[in-house]
């Protein structure tokens, strides 16, 4: 017979309800009493109903994550699957579930955040990626409902709670060592070009190149989907011009694989003919031939601090607004060499 709430109640010799606040980690019970509880709980092996808990307290301990359109691809870059590993490391211990959007265009992905919260099928969200005239999160604003980005807001800032690398550094950073090595015809792939990570990125591009007084070379900056093809076309492009880059910045290391690859199929050593830096860190950029310089973002942490940071939102009354700069460094490999 499954042991019940009463069942525990009378172990620890205290009121149903009791056990009930215990559960729900109340402030207003006693340490020695919840002590005695949680004991009780653990000799009879009670196993909470947190759904009718749920049903009760209008609650859902669920968390709806937004990523971007195309799952499919989106899946195929590690980035998605690392920042989710971090999250569930932070609310694993929570009782909190995940809920993943599955929209494929932008449209569906804004029709079912509307779903989530106007069915109140989750107590917060985390928004995974961040773009200009996105629609997402003024209507979170304009409902109040707890959210959590993993970017930077295009506007709004104060009343956004974000967790973030600051990404114009970043870009400045890895064009900056390019220049050091005596490049001075650098490419630029971004991600998508509305993304505020990809603008960011190459605001700190065009501050280092004018800080060395380089001339910005507008055909030099291309964009693509950030997966391995969208690496290799946008190598083409660039190596087809008729005085091509001897190095490129690529947006993550998915597509940097894409343009090594190219690179070596158009019979072209990396790096001692096109040097190659990127961002993200992945497993893979240790493994890959040459090893690749990149910028760890401490993916996994961004995942953790927007967890971290939801759940004071949902607890605050969606009041504690919070800003967190996750910091990057770089992790430099074999990849790039310097320019004669």
């Amino acid at each position: 017979m499954a042991v019940t709430i009463k069942d525990v109640a009378k172990r620890a010799n205290v009121a149903a309800s009791t056990v009930s606040r215990v559960i729900a980690n109340s402030s207003k019970i006693s340490p020695g009493t919840a002590r005695r509880v949680r004991e009780a709980i653990k000799e009879l092996d009670y196993n909470p109903n947190y759904h009718a808990r749920s049903l009760v307290k209008n609650t859902t301990n669920t968390i709806g994550i937004v990523m971007p359109r195309s799952a499919q691809s989106t899946f195929q870059n590690p980035f998605f699957p690392e920042v989710i590993r971090g999250i569930t490391s932070e609310i694993h211990d929570k009782d909190i579930g995940l809920y993943l959007s599955t929209g494929q265009t932008e449209d569906e992905i804004y029709n079912e955040v509307v779903k989530m919260v106007v069915e109140s099928r989750v107590d917060g969200i985390i928004l995974l990626y961040s773009q200009e005239n996105d629609r997402i999160m003024p209507f979170l604003l304009e409902k109040n409902f707890p959210f959590v980005l993993i970017g930077r807001p295009s506007k709004q800032l104060n009343q956004i709670s974000y967790v973030n690398n600051d990404n114009v550094k970043a870009g400045g950073m890895l064009t900056e060592y390019l220049l050091l090595l005596n490049h001075k015809k650098i490419g630029f792939i971004g991600g998508n070009e509305n993304s505020m990570v990809t603008k960011d990125h190459l605001e700190g591009y065009v501050n280092a190149l004018a800080k060395r007084s380089v001339p910005f070379r507008e055909e030099y900056v291309v964009y693509r989907e950030e997966i391995k093809e969208g690496g290799q076309e946008a190598a083409i492009e660039l190596m087809s011009l008729s005085s091509p880059p001897t190095a490129i910045i690529a947006a993550d290391d998915m597509m940097a694989f894409g343009v090594l690859r190219m690179i070596q199929d158009m019979n072209k050593k990396v790096p001692d003919d096109v040097s190659i830096v990127s961002f993200n860190n992945f497993m893979l950029s240790e493994l890959s031939a040459p090893p690749l310089t990149t910028v760890d973002i401490h993916i996994f942490d961004l995942g953790a601090r927007a967890a971290e940071s939801l759940v004071n939102l949902m607890h605050s009354g969606n009041k504690d607004i919070q800003h967190t700069i996750v910091p990057h460094h770089l992790v430099k490999r074999d990849s790039c060499t310097v320019w004669d």
